[in-house]
């Protein structure tokens, strides 16, 4: 169980990322302790990231020396992995203390039942041939094979063959995963609550029995979602430090056991 209240940031593709977009997120950070007691990364917070056994990328260290002062601080921090920062190692986990998974999560949030996941690969058709994919570059293997270049070459040929999945937004507008979280909170047994990354489409709207939410990218928008109890809303930073708030759902009513 996560606790409530809780932030949830997605999409913040560090290295491409605008320094003020950077900074902007490291302003955030600082104010979470106190306001909140969880926060959720829903991936591709690095637009590259790779775990090499000696040495780690420059690119966002000061975004995570913040979260490892919000670990020290009291605050869990969940990371779903996305399809940039999905070569982990262990680096995330044992320098910031967050709890990172590539699987997706199913749990209480609060008195939220929630499922969160990155959404990459999660479409049926459209998807098909980046699951294929996704299933050479994770491998093993293929990973194996990645440490034996130099971090310099292997950060150029990550950040050249990327491009095309951070550019922008989702040609769908970003219905394809509101299909599949409309679907998922349909089902007898489905969450009340799912959380999508990876469309850089800012949403939070009723759907199926419940409510759908995508925080956004953080590099086009600095939109995030805030979870507590009886409510979802989702915010955007402004540069004086504002925080406004652009909607507001109600929990719905939880379902009842099967």
């Amino acid at each position: 169980m996560l606790p409530t209240p809780c932030h949830v940031i997605g999409d913040v593709h560090l290295g491409v990322a605008s320094p003020e977009s950077e900074r902007a997120l490291i302003r955030l950070f600082r104010e979470l302790p106190g306001q909140s007691r969880t926060l959720v990364v829903m991936g591709d917070l690095f637009d590259f990231w790779f775990s090499w056994r000696k040495v780690m990328p420059r690119t966002g260290f000061r975004v995570l020396a913040a979260l490892a002062d919000l670990h020290d601080a009291g605050i869990e921090v969940l990371w779903i992995g996305g399809n940039h920062d999905c070569w982990s190692g262990d680096v995330l986990t044992a320098e910031t203390g967050a709890r990172y998974t590539l699987d997706p999560w199913r749990g209480r949030i609060g008195a939220w039942d929630a499922l969160l996941a990155h959404g990459d690969g999660l479409r049926e058709v459209e998807d098909a041939p980046y699951r294929r994919l996704r299933r050479v570059l994770r491998h093993p293997w293929a990973n194996a094979a990645f440490t034996l270049l130099h971090p310099d070459l292997a950060t150029v040929i990550a950040e050249r063959s990327s491009h095309t999945s951070r550019k922008g937004r989702a040609r769908d507008g970003g219905a394809g995963l509101l299909a599949v979280g409309t679907a998922a909170l349909r089902r007898a047994d489905g969450p009340q609550l799912v959380l999508h990354g990876h469309s850089h489409v800012p949403t939070l709207v009723h759907a199926g029995a419940g409510v759908y939410g995508n925080a956004g990218a953080w590099y086009l928008d600095q939109q995030y979602i805030v979870i507590d109890d009886a409510q979802i809303t989702r915010r955007a930073w402004r540069d004086s430090g504002e925080h406004v708030v652009l909607d507001v759902l109600e929990r719905p009513i939880e379902k009842p056991a099967p």
